[in-house]
């Protein structure tokens, strides 16, 4: 049990020197900070010491550093390696011990916390008794505050309130699974057109035909088995596909390809490892994928090399749905590909021509990749917005605005609902007889629980979450992404992604049931929600406009080359390119109240036309 926190303690934060992942240790030091209580993040020298705690001078470092701040309550993280952190705890505790700074001791330390990845939590039980409570990045904010040893009173109205939305929906998505309703949702009809099927059927003739007929959202979902044996891997996953086409639960299959498909494909593979994902390798077997998905639309990802060919392969053997670019993303910097920025964006853009040139819908697989390295809620925003405004340049019809909700994970879902509102506002204003917009939410990649029970609640929470964004449009969202519950524990067979497909159906059912009984908020203009989309959409248009006024052709490739490499979308944990992209590193952000910030050296918040005027400053001495 956690001791019970109050004002005189003071909660230190610390992470060994060795990982670099800071953004939890950042959302803690906010909640702990919104409550009024005294907090203290490690510094360089201290985290330093952590990494080596049992030797001497390490050892007199921290202990010096307790005594000196009166640190009372001990938060450590360590987010690599399960056995190396946990070793590291138990030196830690043991040099905490040898200096006798825990309160059994007469020291003044109360109480230790622990998080880190599940694996590492476990071993931090077994071997640490000295731990109070260990923390696997799968607890909610107030989650987090109650073990932590939070008082109810002690946490501020406004944060509970907002927490409070976050509960509910998690209150509502146990209560519907525990209920099991939803292993009574049968598959919707689709089959009401005359192309329905066939090599002619397109995403927006069957959006159109559900939309008429009332049938509710399209469901995607990700699908790849991978085994050793490539051969194997594939037969698996052509029946898998047969499966999923005869259940008649999801709509769009999104071919989970492997990493050697998207880099190296039609190539001699020899026995280099794939990475996961199904192995296809020959046009003959995605076309193989095509016959036995009937009558599925089908999709996959782009490659990271050769990116035209690639999609005009993908157009001749599985009339692909939709094509997904995600431009500055999936090459070098991200170890995912072989190109440089520069050369990804010069065959995305040449990309966007041949997708517009087919009429088919163009969906931007970005917005999250910024958030995963750390990139404040304004880059997300403007991201999503520079990517549809380069697809309208090049002449897309259609743009596919994929919306993963829950990233980072401690993202609050008064902020979530706000992010969407402001991409959806930003993008539709681009819309005319020549462009149109289609949401597609999804839940968040580490979003889900290994728990299955509680995942399963989670995916129906995000699916009232999805609901929240235009509670009072029936064809919103028109496509869902359905992230399968088992996405923390194993990978998704067809009986989980149709499951999973069956939960946020008859959640999206329920939940609109109780808002239209009165039995659940209306989100629709929630004051929250509404001045955090306000201050979004305000900051955005200031990005945006500081861009345009300062990058030639800013849809170009190198206009939008110079946009990451000037500085105006901030990703500080970026792990390669680095000094390419210095003035991007150079911004810290921070979790605060639930959403991604850019701040100072303090931790403060930096106003949008700040950092505007200080990044101009920055590019004009530097010319």
């Amino acid at each position: 049990m956690a001791h019970s926190i109050t004002q005189a303690d003071c909660f230190a934060l610390v992470r060994p020197a060795v990982d670099a992942h800071t953004l939890g240790l950042s959302s803690v030091e906010q909640l702990l900070h919104d409550c009024g209580l005294r907090t203290l993040m490690a510094d360089a020298a201290v985290c330093e010491a952590f990494s080596r705690p049992t030797e001497p001078a390490c050892a007199a470092r921290i202990d010096q550093w307790i005594r000196r701040h009166r640190v009372t309550v001990l938060g450590l993280s360590y987010r690599l390696r399960p056995v190396e952190g946990a070793d590291l705890i138990v030196a830690a505790i043991h040099s905490l011990k040898a200096r006798r700074l825990l309160a059994g001791q007469g020291g003044p330390i109360r109480a230790i916390h622990f998080a880190g990845l599940p694996e590492t939590c476990a071993l931090v039980r077994q071997r640490c008794p000295e731990v109070a409570g260990v923390f696997d990045g799968d607890e909610t904010p107030a989650e987090t505050l109650q073990s932590l040893g939070i008082r109810p009173e002690a946490i501020p109205r406004e944060l509970a309130e907002e927490a409070a939305y976050d509960q509910a929906r998690m209150a509502f998505g146990r209560e519907l699974i525990g209920k099991g309703g939803h292993m009574g949702v049968r598959p919707a009809d689709r089959g009401g057109y005359e192309d329905f099927g066939t090599d002619a059927d397109t995403v927006i003739a069957r959006l159109k035909d559900g939309a008429r007929r009332g049938r509710g959202p399209l469901y995607r979902a990700h699908v790849g088995p991978y085994l050793p044996d490539r051969d194997e891997a594939v037969r698996q996953f052509l029946e898998w596909t047969g499966r999923l086409a005869s259940a008649g639960f999801l709509d769009v299959l999104s071919i989970g390809t492997s990493q050697l498909t998207q880099s190296d494909f039609g190539q001699d593979w020899g026995d280099r490892p794939n990475g996961g994902g199904v192995p296809l390798n020959s046009p003959e077997e995605f076309a193989a994928v095509w016959r036995r998905a009937r009558p599925m639309l089908v999709r996959t990802y782009a490659g990271t090399r050769n990116v035209p060919e690639l999609a005009r392969m993908y157009e001749q053997t599985i009339h692909i749905a939709w094509h997904a670019l995600s431009l500055w993303w999936f090459c070098q910097i991200d170890g995912r590909g072989p190109n440089t920025v520069r050369q990804n964006l010069l065959e995305h853009v040449r990309t966007l021509g041949y997708i517009a040139a087919t009429g088919k819908p163009f969906e931007p697989n970005l917005p999250h990749h910024f958030a995963f390295r750390g990139a404040d809620d304004v880059t997300y925003v403007v991201s999503a917005v520079l990517a549809a405004r380069a697809a309208k340049a090049a002449g897309v019809r259609w743009l596919i605005l994929q919306n993963m909700l829950n990233t980072p994970r401690p993202t609050w879902g008064v902020q979530d609902l706000a992010k969407s509102r402001a991409c959806l506002a930003l993008v539709r204003e681009l819309e005319d007889s020549r462009f149109g917009v289609i949401l597609q939410p999804r839940g968040g990649l580490d979003y889900f629980s290994t728990d299955l029970d509680k995942a399963r609640a989670q995916l129906a929470a995000v699916a009232a979450l999805m609901d929240d964004i235009e509670p009072h449009d029936p064809s919103s969202p028109p496509i869902i992404h359905v992230v399968s519950y088992s996405e923390a524990s194993h990978l998704a067979d067809p009986d989980v992604v149709n499951e999973s497909i069956q939960i946020t159906a008859h959640a999206l059912a329920e939940y609109r049931r109780l808002r239209s009984a009165g039995q659940i908020a209306d989100m629709a203009d929630h004051p929250e929600v509404r001045a955090r989309t306000g201050e979004l959409l305000a900051e955005a248009r200031t990005v945006l406009g500081a861009i345009e006024s300062a990058v030639p052709q800013p849809h170009s490739p190198d206009g939008l080359y110079r946009i990451f490499a000037d500085g105006y979308l901030p990703v500080p944990y970026l792990w390669e390119g680095r000094d390419e992209f210095r003035r991007a590193v150079s911004w810290k952000t921070r979790l605060i109240r639930g959403s991604v910030k850019v701040v100072d050296a303090q931790g403060r918040p930096i106003p949008v036309a700040d950092r505007m005027r200080q990044l101009a400053l920055g590019l004009a001495e530097a010319r």
